[in-house]
């Protein structure tokens, strides 16, 4: 089960232990958008029972990315309107099963035989409403953007701003209480789409793990992304050896070793 942060008026945090989550929810005068769903259709019911004991306004679904622990619980919320980037739909549709499977298997190897089976009967929602760039929402009384930033924790990012409490839903591109995860990563690009993110002027910013953050948390994580992406640059250069890297990395070996192997991957 989760807990509700207030962060703003009428804004929302739902936080959860399980993958330390956290899930979104603004409203407005006639309707109200939800951000990210959860990993799979049992937990993403429990977050629609949550919004409404909060409201009872029509919703939409934001999507910030295609991995499963932020958009298999869609199918909880009907057939409403479910935004995010293009390739995200793209992603779902192309990599879906495979994330199931995967993670199926993790959480079976975890003795987590339940989880497991409620990731395996998860029916997929492709995204209908498209943001190629950046679009508003009204709400009612309230105008929400959603923006692609550029690629960095995914090719395919949303963020949800929420201009009147100067707060931003910034999904994995923002990690508290953990490393950033660089197994989609673009880390050459991701400093820039932070630096994006903060473009936005926010007060308050919602990772999509961990607890709700500030600027300052976010621009000290831009820097440490910074760090990761000119290693990454100097090891493909040749300038310096990848033990050397991981060394000087501000993060664990492992992240580093992901951040590394991407990076060697992109092409171009």
């Amino acid at each position: 089960m989760g807990r509700w942060i207030e962060v703003g008026d009428r804004v929302w945090v739902r936080r959860h232990a399980e993958l330390d989550l956290s899930l979104g929810l603004v409203a407005g005068d006639r309707a109200c958008l939800v951000v990210d769903t959860g990993p799979d259709e049992v937990l993403g019911a429990e977050f629609a029972a949550a919004v409404r004991e909060l409201t009872d306004l029509p919703w939409s679904v934001a999507l910030t990315h295609a991995h499963f622990d932020h958009a298999f619980g869609t199918a909880a919320f009907g057939g409403c309107p479910v935004w995010a980037h293009p390739a995200c739909a793209t992603d779902l549709a192309e990599t879906g099963e495979t994330q199931r499977a995967v993670w199926a298997e993790h959480y079976r190897e975890q003795g987590a035989p339940e989880a497991a089976a409620r990731l395996e009967a998860a029916r997929l929602v492709p995204p209908d409403r498209l943001v190629e760039c950046v679009t508003e929402i009204d709400l009612g009384g309230r105008l929400v953007r959603l923006a692609h930033p550029g690629r960095g924790h995914t090719g395919h990012d949303l963020v949800v701003h929420v201009p009147d409490s100067a707060l931003v839903f910034a999904g994995d591109l923002v990690e508290q209480g953990a490393p950033p995860s660089f197994g989609d990563a673009f880390p050459l690009a991701w400093p820039s789409a932070l630096d994006r993110v903060l473009g936005l002027g926010p007060r308050t910013v919602v990772p999509g793990h961990g607890e709700p953050v500030d600027a300052a948390f976010v621009a000290r994580q831009r820097d440490e992304l910074a760090e990761v992406a000119e290693l990454c640059r100097a090891v493909g250069a040749g300038e310096i050896l990848v033990p050397e890297a991981l060394a000087r990395s501000p993060y664990p070996e492992t992240f580093t070793t992901d951040a590394l192997a991407r990076t060697a991957a992109i092409p171009g």
